[in-house]
């Protein structure tokens, strides 16, 4: 019992194994201090990305590489093996196609910087934020949790919102009775005060009247903000702009229905 335990067949498969293990994680933690030594060039969403996608080749790599030495560990010739590959290759080329497709486009949309970790992307009619860009596929977690795995090959348009800022677009209905000029200015030192409040890279903006609805005169209001922040942002100065025009007496329209009698 204790001379098959010591076998080789037995212990040399372990050992592999563990060596295995052992050299991913040093190479990983190599790739990892490499990328942050360059992180000065590279963007932290892009070194995530790169990072990500280096270590799955790797791990990639070394299972490969283990396998075949277990394989000699088991007589199996490897190197015939190897050998015969160039009359499979075609085959498993078709086999494969779909997984080689998905790999070409991994690394298309890695070296064009379409998205990176962190970016919140529309992509197939699905929003969320890209925690995962492997070999095969793209993890997208939307706002509500749910995570959608999309296969590289089948990404061919996608929206970053995260590339540039956005505009929240708030639209503000206020009665017909209300001055239009008085309105407008008052939303105009609105923005101007909220901006610096909460501290907006750029200031939001009255635009003007936007429509003249059945029951009210319509104001739009513009607030650029990053896509992650701009709902929030939008929630806030919804409930300033109800607090402040209740202070000025300033009356925000609702749904009104007038009967004429003949």
């Amino acid at each position: 019992m204790l001379e098959k335990l010591l076998a080789k067949e037995f212990i040399a498969p372990i050992l592999i194994v563990a060596f295995s293990i052992l050299i991913y994680g040093v190479i990983s933690r190599i790739v990892k201090k490499i990328f942050r030594i360059r992180s000065k060039r590279i963007n932290e969403k892009r070194q995530k990305t790169f990072v990500g996608l280096v270590n799955n080749i790797i791990k990639y790599f070394i299972v490969l590489v283990a396998l075949m030495m277990i394989l000699e560990v088991y007589g199996i010739d490897t190197k015939s093996l190897v050998a015969s590959l160039g009359v499979v290759s075609l085959v498993a080329g078709l086999a494969l196609q779909d997984l080689l497709k998905d790999i070409i486009a991994g690394f298309s949309i890695l070296l064009e910087d379409q998205y990176s970790v962190g970016d919140v992307v529309t992509i197939t009619g699905f929003t969320g934020t890209v925690i995962s860009l492997g070999l095969k596929t793209t993890k997208v977690k939307a706002y509500t949790g749910e995570v959608k795995m999309i296969s590289n090959r089948n990404i061919s348009e996608v929206v970053n919102h995260s590339l540039e800022e956005n505009n929240a677009l708030i639209d503000v209905s206020i009665s017909y009775e209300e001055d239009v000029e008085k309105v407008l200015t008052f939303f105009q030192d609105l923005c101007k005060r909220l901006s610096e409040e909460l501290k907006l890279t750029h200031a939001a903006e009255c635009l003007g009247v936007e429509e003249l609805a059945d029951s009210s005169v319509n104001f739009r209001i513009v607030v650029p903000a990053p896509y992650a922040d701009k709902f929030t942002l939008a929630r806030n100065f919804r409930k300033r702009i109800k607090e402040e025009c209740d202070k000025v007496g300033i009356v925000i329209a609702y749904p009104q229905l007038v009967v004429h009698h003949g």
